[in-house]
């Protein structure tokens, strides 16, 4: 297929804003809605606010990196651009949904590409129960958090909190603890990609807890429920030999 109508877009970075305007000065810039592929210019926080908003675009999504952390972007480079893009192994990945209900028994949902993380919001460990498809695992986790992650986002927050890198075809999910500490020693788990989760805030008044998805929040929140979106798929793009599943593998020997 051949990529020659690209929309790019730019963090607000002043390195990521002039490398958008040499692009366009050498590719030319369509309306994304016109585009045959998306090129955001950034880090990884960029890529995923991209991925949220052209969610309903047939386009994909072929990230150059000009931002802080770029796991899931290319590297920059401004030669033979359109070329590059034809020869870039495609990754199609699902995103979790997450369902809350809060205090006030007001409903809210948001989609997540990385993970779903339950977050203390006051000085006192929060206290959660666990059912994984109806059934109760865990009657109580006292902890600062804990996530559920999917294998693209496994390298972010759900690495840093411990838990394991997922092949992107591994067809499972990490349910990541933050500094358990009862049980002590959980360390989590891991869960088909068709697992229906459900989180339950105990004491919500005493111990509040703040659920979020991706870079969308919900505070005090008294129940989350997460499971995978297999109806909405984001198509990214990468250099031949570093695709998804070669990153997660180098990932794992740096």
């Amino acid at each position: 297929m051949a990529f020659d109508k690209i929309h790019f877009t730019a963090n607000n970075t002043e390195k990521a804003q002039a490398a958008k305007h040499r692009l366009v000065h050498i590719y030319g810039q369509v309306l994304v809605q016109e585009a045959d592929v998306i090129v955001p210019l950034g880090g990884d926080g960029f890529m995923l606010s991209t991925l949220h908003a052209s969610q309903s675009l047939p386009a994909p999504v072929y990230g150059m990196h000009q931002g802080t952390v770029g796991f899931l972007m290319n590297d920059y480079a401004e030669e033979d651009l359109p070329a590059r893009i034809s020869a870039a192994e495609r990754a199609e990945i699902h995103p979790l949904k997450m369902r809350t209900l809060c205090v006030d028994g007001t409903e809210k949902e948001a989609l997540a590409i990385n993970e779903v993380s339950m977050l203390r919001m006051g000085p006192q460990a929060a206290k959660l129960r666990i059912s994984i498809n109806g059934q109760v695992r865990l009657e109580s986790l006292v902890c600062d958090g804990a996530l559920v992650s999917t294998p693209a986002g496994s390298t972010a927050y759900n690495y840093s909190a411990h838990g394991p890198i997922l092949p992107i075809e591994a067809n499972i999910l990490a349910l990541t603890a933050v500094a358990a500490f009862r049980p002590r020693r959980w360390r989590g788990a891991l869960l088909p990609m068709d697992a229906a989760i459900s989180f339950e805030i105990l004491e919500p008044h005493k111990r509040p807890v703040a659920a979020v998805a991706d870079s969308s929040d919900v505070k005090n929140v008294v129940r989350v429920d997460i499971g995978i979106e297999a109806s909405i798929s984001y198509a990214l793009l990468f250099d031949p030999g570093h695709g998804l599943e070669e990153r997660l593998l180098n990932e794992q020997f740096q």
